[in-house]
């Protein structure tokens, strides 16, 4: 018997291909990766929550202020690590000792941990979720 694909799965597949537009949110016209957290969201829980300002690629590096995570926490349910499963959503910090600003949504691709999520460069794409990116993963977090 095979498991139900989770609904934000499910609505983030359909984002593949999407192009990277930074601050965009928009399926097959473009988006980064808060912007594909936002669109699956606006299809399953309707408006979002609050309208999201205009921010920098560093986000806010330069200040060491994790405003991504508190957002996150702010809007998502927080789970722990341990409890991580598909259709969840991921935070990522991709250096040591900088602020978490990348997300992704947790997927499998034949029976192994994945993650769609949009990037520069790429677009929208499921990657496998492997040692180097587990690494980077600092929170978690499922919607409401």
């Amino acid at each position: 018997m095979s498991e139900q694909v989770p609904w934000p799965v499910i609505e983030a597949r359909r984002w593949i291909g999407t192009p990277y537009v930074h601050q965009a949110s928009v399926r097959l016209a473009g988006c980064d990766c808060l912007g594909l957290i936002r669109g699956v969201w606006r299809a399953r829980l309707g408006a979002e929550p609050t309208r999201v300002p205009a921010y920098t690629r560093d986000w806010a590096e330069p200040q060491g202020d994790e405003r991504l995570w508190r957002a996150a926490a702010r809007y998502l349910r927080s789970k722990s690590l341990t409890d991580a499963c598909a259709g969840d959503v991921v935070l990522f910090r991709m250096r040591p000792g900088a602020v978490a600003k990348h997300l992704g949504i947790l997927s499998t691709q034949c029976e192994r941990p994945a993650f769609i999520h949009a990037y520069s460069g790429r677009g929208v794409v499921e990657s496998p979720m492997s040692i180097p990116w587990q690494r980077r993963v600092v929170a978690c977090f499922a919607f409401p």
